[in-house]
């Protein structure tokens, strides 16, 4: 009798109370934890319906436009001279990144569970815009907390989630970033969970969120390897890379190949000025474990526990906390942890848009900028795929006044 196949990866984790190791859980305050829970059995239920698969994959193709292609990137590649750089291309999702992916999972979900409205934080925009759009689609209200500078320096998002008919929330308190959008939208949900549904912009927060949102981001790294096989006759990458904060694209890029052990799985952090803390976003490298928005985690932090400030060009990676499954896999070793400072992002940010016309997020630029670095040190032989998360229409403005053409 043959034995039971190994479970992969996403079968294994997170436990039935919610923990990835050590680390996850839901630390959120009592009152809430009921709703979480109707969330969770709720999502259970629907993941295995046919009907609630096929809203989603029509969603899918009909309004974000998948699937998403592989690229090769020949110019830069040839420029380098050594691993050839592939890129899975989230930007072209409608919306311009990776972040629709589990907005329109959220929507469904919320749909399905009789409420009316979604409330969300966002940093750099793209997941309030994200969300704004699944809502604007299936006739929900939406309620998106943005950090007051981030409402300043992403204004064109701002308008594009006002035009779709979303409610813009400032966050004016402490460093006025990711952390305290994502502290308004949690306490504006603790008041109206009973009618509407937190849709958590990344792989963090307490259980289910981390569970729901990976596997909603799943798709991109179903894709990318079914395409990738594809136009390599048959062989996987060698090494896969994304840019990391909370962890969404990242984990969904992985899953595509996070059981394949000859996959290299790289996780490129924000170096922003310096390595010194409040100077950078480097959570993997510089943090310790530590509680953050309802889940048990790696967390940058002060002497006396408070979180740290923290500091990056994206607005996106201005957090100081990782999803508690992206810790597992630090904790681990199964990802390679890389850093990658400000200067180093707006360089590649240039040299994508001279030499590929290809114009990427200041996030998705932290893990091209690392795959550029990475191809000139391995062979011509080997292939690297990075997750291009996002375009970068919305840092246009804010690039060419701090830094010019390039």
């Amino acid at each position: 009798m043959m034995p039971d196949p190994k479970p992969s990866h996403s079968q294994s984790y997170p436990d039935t109370d919610g923990y990835f190791g050590q680390f996850g859980g839901n630390h959120y305050p009592p009152e809430v934890r009921p709703a979480l829970e109707e969330l969770r059995s709720t999502y259970e239920e629907l993941r295995q319906s046919p009907d609630f698969q096929h809203a989603l994959d029509k969603a899918r193709i009909g309004l974000q436009g998948r699937p998403t292609p592989v690229h090769y990137l020949e110019n830069i590649s040839n420029q380098v001279g050594g691993a050839r750089i592939f890129v899975k291309r989230e930007d072209l999702n409608h919306t311009g990144a990776h972040k629709i992916n589990h907005c329109v999972g959220f929507a469904l979900l919320a749909k399905k569970m009789g409420k009316t409205k979604l409330i969300a934080e966002t940093g750099a925009g793209q997941h309030g815009v994200a969300l704004a759009t699944a809502a604007a689609y299936f006739g929900l209200e939406c309620e998106v907390h943005m950090g007051g500078v981030d409402v300043g320096k992403q204004s064109s998002n701002v308008g594009r989630m006002q035009l779709l008919g979303a409610q813009v929330v400032s966050a004016t308190a402490g460093q006025s970033a990711l952390k305290e959008a994502s502290d308004s939208a949690f306490d504006s949900y603790a008041k109206q969970h009973e009618h509407a549904l937190y849709a958590i912009g990344s792989a963090i927060g307490p259980h289910p969120f981390p569970m729901i949102v990976r596997d909603f981001q799943a798709v991109v790294g179903q894709e990318a390897r079914e395409q990738f096989l594809s136009i390599t006759d048959g062989s996987l990458p060698d090494h896969v890379v994304a840019c990391v904060a909370g962890g969404s694209n990242a984990m969904g890029m992985y899953s595509g190949f996070i059981d394949d052990s000859e996959v290299v799985l790289h996780a490129v952090e924000p170096l922003g000025k310096s390595d010194q803390l409040g100077q950078h976003a480097a959570t993997l490298s510089y943090g310790r474990p530590g509680t953050l928005h309802g889940a048990r985690s790696v967390v940058l932090q002060e002497d006396d526990g408070t979180p740290a400030q923290v500091s990056s060009v994206a607005s996106g990676l201005v957090y100081p906390g990782i999803g508690p499954e992206m810790a597992l896999l630090h904790e681990t070793g199964r990802i390679s942890v890389a850093r990658i400072s400000d200067e180093e992002v707006i360089s590649t940010f240039f040299r994508m848009a001279k030499f590929e016309g290809i114009i990427p997020a200041l996030e998705s630029a932290h893990a091209l900028a690392f795959a550029i670095q990475l191809a000139s040190q391995r062979p011509s032989s080997e292939r690297i795929l990075v997750n291009l998360s996002g375009r970068g229409d919305k840092d246009v403005d804010y690039v060419l006044e701090n830094y010019g053409t390039g």
